[in-house]
């Protein structure tokens, strides 16, 4: 009898276990489909260089940004190279 107890509770315990196993796979599944809907809607936008052009209204501090990047790369030169 203790055994027929055990295997049923094992069993409802089974059941449990695998309805929650679908759940789980079933949200996942949609999240993947989102997720994959967000991806292609963005691949068809415009080329993320364009949303870029104009951005920098302040075009002093830009110009500031360029000369930091050039005295960086400078930076790793050899002394005899940056002339």
């Amino acid at each position: 009898m203790l055994t027929t107890i055990l295997a049923i509770a094992l069993s409802i315990f089974s059941m449990v276990d695998q309805i929650n196993l679908e759940t789980r796979l079933t949200n996942l599944e949609k999240m993947v489909c989102e997720l994959q809907a967000q991806v292609n809607k963005k691949e068809n936008t415009e080329n993320w260089l364009q949303n870029l052009v104009g951005s920098i209204s302040d075009e002093s501090a830009f110009l500031e940004a360029l000369e930091y990047g050039r005295v960086f790369r400078q930076s790793d030169r050899p002394l005899d190279k940056l002339e």
